[in-house]
């Protein structure tokens, strides 16, 4: 099964999170936050959105910072995604 978004939406999947700090400690599953930085899996075509025109600005396999809690997550074959909108995305890591 594929996700496909539509209009203004992008679908994302998180990087691994950083097991240590950078002091060395190793840090326990639940003392882990979710991570920030998504990899970007699909992307909408975009188009009229609430009367607006938007046009999309990130693409398949762009690294991307997102708002904290931002975007509705699924399970697609296993496999952990967030759904988020483009407004949501804050940055593109390069």
């Amino acid at each position: 099964m594929t996700l496909k978004p539509l209009a203004d939406r992008v679908v994302v999947k998180a990087t691994e999170a950083e097991e240590t700090t950078k002091t060395g400690i190793v840090l326990p599953g639940a003392a882990k936050e979710k991570p920030q930085v998504m990899e970007v899996v699909a992307v909408g075509p975009g188009g009229n959105v609430d009367g607006k025109e938007v046009i999309m600005t990130v693409k398949v396999g762009d690294k991307v910072i997102t708002s904290k809690y931002s975007g509705t997550e699924v399970k697609c074959d296993g496999v952990e995604y967030s759904i988020v909108k483009q407004s949501d995305i804050l940055a593109i890591v390069e």
